[in-house]
This record gives C-alpha cells, structure tokens and sequence, in this order.
C-alpha cells in the first residue's frame, strides 16, 4: 500500500504559486526525502497533505485514505514536526507533552520517558524558558512519543546540536526499521543522502526529478581538485570552478584524455579526482532544469 499518494496536487495563493500539479507516490515502510531551497513549496506540500491547508485542486491520500474526508483518522497514524513549533506559553514541558498525548488518547508515558532521555529533554522546565533547540526536542517527542505509522518531518533537525542530531537520525531510522514511514523533507543535502532510499525534488512547485538517492546523484562529473599551475584555457566542459592562490577545483565532464593532456603540460604538486556530492548535483539539477550532465 501507497503510504502517501499526491495526484495532480496543486496549491495557489490568490494569484501566486504554492504547488503545480505534483504527482507522488510513497510505499509504506520507506525512508523518502524531499528535497528543496526555502521558497520551492515543501512547506506548502506537508500543509496541503495534511489537510491544514485547502489545495486548489488534485487530491492527496494517507494510506489510501483521502485526506479531506479522513482527517481525523489520518491524524491519529501521523507524527508531524513542522519546521518551527510553537506551544501554549506557561506550560511545563512535562505538561504540554501529556496534553499532546491525551488529544491522541494514549498513554505515551513510558515511550515518553525513553524519548526525553535520550535527547536530554529537562521536562520540569517551561516551554517559554528554552533554548530554539530544546523546543525543537519538544516538537520531537510529540511527534514521536505515539508510536505513528508514518512520520512527516519539516526541516526537523534546525536549532539542534550536532550530538543531538545524530541522535535524532538514531531514532529515526530505528523506527523506519519497525516499519515506519519517513517523510523527510530538508534542504540539507547530505541528511537525504545518508539517511534516505528515495527522494523528490522539488523546484518553484513542480518536482522535477524522483529517483533512487544513488540514481540521483549518479553523474558523468568528477570533481577535480589540482595544487599546482595548469592553464585551463583550452579545456572545455567545466564548470563551478574554484580558484585559490595555488589550488582550485572544479566540475569536468569532458573527455578524459583531453584533461590529462591538459594538466600533464602543466607543473602539479597534488591532484585528487572524486565524485561530487549531492549538494552539487543539487545544485546541477536547479541550473538546468532537470537535467543532469
């Protein structure tokens, strides 16, 4: 079964675009990232799923069930972090969560107690007393702390730690292991890359590419690193080319030999040849519209 299903999904602000006709479907149990700069409609597509938000027209469902005429069903399997939470002020943090649970009619405590151990969550302070980063545990353990089939996350690592963010990734993927679905969506590249089986991406409202992760960052382009003095004049098919006093880099999806021709009549003291990251196939993708080199 389709874990998330969007058909012809599309989300307009008066005149201005949300979403165009976005068509996606996520099987249960997978881990999928979702993959865009602020501004490309990620937001606008988690709102338009959830039901917080009306779309324009298309349809969305959660495990086959559309969202508009389900809602309350729906909510009861989801876990939502949404990119920046916000709570009821004066509330203890131990207080808010049980609030939480309770609008889910479960006794979360136990599963509770292990979530805020682990992330290092005071729940005896006030919600108005912390830090970006402790609210954002806060946001967590709610989203968590009822055992939901599918887990939809909005930039959910912004405001923690580098300890607390690999602890989070822990936590997720252990619930991805029991069967879990992962929605994911971030603009940090190397969150998808290292966590996710599938991603979307997604440019000014239209996903312009879905595939395997390695499928997606699979290119012709090397990354070619030199230490050294060569003349690049007569090299043709490079790109994103960084200079610095006696070292530069750049993309190359050229011919072979006609690099090592190039940098062979040149004086090198260190060389390095390497794939590049998703960050700029990322990047590859927005610059030409879909399609790689």
């Amino acid at each position: 079964m389709d874990a998330i299903q969007l058909s012809n999904l599309t989300k307009y602000y008066g005149k201005s675009r949300g979403i165009l006709n976005l068509n996606l479907d996520i099987k249960e149990g997978e881990f999928f990232g979702f993959i865009g700069p602020n501004g490309a409609g990620k937001s606008t597509t988690i709102r338009t799923l959830l039901n917080l938000i009306t779309p324009s027209s298309g349809q969305a469902k959660i495990f086959g069930m559309e969202v508009n005429q389900h809602n309350f069903k729906i909510r009861s399997l989801i876990g939502y972090l949404p990119s920046e939470a916000v709570f009821y002020r004066g509330l203890k943090v131990k207080d808010l969560l049980k609030l939480s649970a309770d609008l889910h009619h479960k006794d979360c405590s136990a599963e509770r107690a292990i979530l805020c151990k682990r992330l290092q969550l005071d729940v005896n302070r006030k919600v108005d007393e912390l830090s970006f980063g402790n609210r954002k545990k806060v946001a967590i353990v709610s989203a968590l702390q009822h055992n939901p089939k599918l887990l939809i996350l909005d930039e959910p690592t912004s405001g923690l730690d580098p300890l607390m963010q690999r602890e989070f990734f822990h936590i997720i993927r252990e619930r991805n292991e029991q069967g879990v679905t992962i929605f994911l969506s971030s603009h940090v590249l190397s969150e998808i890359q290292q966590n996710c089986t599938r991603a979307a991406i997604i440019r000014e409202g239209r996903i312009i590419a879905c595939d395997n992760v390695d499928a997606l960052a699979k290119t012709n382009a090397k990354r070619i690193t030199v230490q050294g003095k060569v003349k690049l004049d007569t090299l043709e098919r490079i790109r994103d080319l960084k200079k610095g006093d006696d070292i530069f880099s750049f993309l190359y999806d050229g011919d072979i030999h006609q690099l090592l021709e190039t940098l062979s009549a040149g004086t090198i003291t260190d060389l390095s040849i390497s794939d590049p990251d998703l960050d700029e196939i990322f990047l590859h993708y927005y610059e030409n519209g879909g399609e790689q080199a």
